[in-house]
């Protein structure tokens, strides 16, 4: 059951309806009683680079797109949190609204907080959908990773650098450039098999910052992943091609586990 401390229900310019609970801002778009999907951002995004998928899915579910701390409209600690510390604020958020056992959506650097919040609180895993999981081991280094985003810039839908730019100012440098220093440090691999639930995952085929090798890597080593990819699309899939994302989440909606709320991380 949510226990959603405040539901502004107004629409606000960015489309979302926003929930503030236990300090984390969400947006959320849906009819209240529709199956939950949640939605997880990546490295400096928020809700809002989520639009497009959440107007696609919001005639069958509540979408529901947190802002982790530090990010967003979610105030964050002085000392940006590592991957550890943004999937525990993930968890309690899920306990706090009762959204334990939703499908999970994340994209680049929120699949490692997925996979991670797997790791330590396998009872709030719903079916798993990770768009573009982050870091490829076979490139773990900052230098490749920035050349690869500057790669990716061109491949997506021309609006998204506005979207996510916003985002990046929000946060901050000194918050964008820790948490990457943290999600390169996060090796992903050795925590995949902890993802115990039916698991996509999915990357845009002219995607330079994951390659199909790495997707396929990821895929192999969960207990029950497969991997899909998108022709002709880039890295952010939940924004420039929210049509097949969408798609692909559907099936899903009808596998929601019972949750447990009583389970601490």
């Amino acid at each position: 059951m949510r226990t959603v401390t405040d539901v502004v229900k107004r629409r606000r310019p960015d489309g979302f309806e926003h929930e503030v609970t236990a300090g984390v801002h969400a947006g959320v778009l849906g009819a209240s009683d529709a199956p939950d999907v949640v939605c997880v951002h990546g490295l400096g995004c928020s809700h809002r680079y989520f639009l497009p998928l959440a107007r696609r899915l919001a005639p069958r579910a509540r979408v529901a797109a947190p802002d982790l701390p530090g990010f967003g409209r979610t105030p964050g600690p002085a000392e940006p949190l590592d991957v550890r510390g943004l999937s525990r604020a993930l968890a309690d958020w899920l306990r706090a609204t009762g959204r334990g056992g939703a499908t999970l959506v994340a994209n680049s650097g929120g699949c490692q907080v997925v996979v991670d919040l797997a790791a330590h609180s396998p009872d709030l895993l719903g079916p798993v959908v990770l768009i573009s999981p982050t870091m490829d081991r076979h490139a773990r280094s900052a230098v490749r990773q920035l050349a690869r985003l500057a790669a990716d810039i061109p491949r997506e839908r021309p609006t998204l650098p506005f979207v996510v730019g916003l985002d990046y100012l929000t946060c901050g440098p000194r918050r964008m450039a820790a948490t990457f220093r943290h999600l390169l440090d996060d090796p992903i691999e050795h925590k995949l098999r902890h993802v115990r639930t039916p698991t996509v995952v999915t990357r845009g085929s002219r995607d330079p910052i994951v390659s199909h090798e790495w997707a396929a890597e990821v895929a192999g080593l969960l207990p029950d992943g497969r991997l899909v990819e998108v022709p002709g699309a880039g890295h952010a899939l939940n924004y420039s091609a929210a049509d097949a994302l969408a798609d692909l989440v559907r099936p899903l909606l009808s596998h929601r586990r019972p949750n447990d709320s009583s389970t601490t991380g």
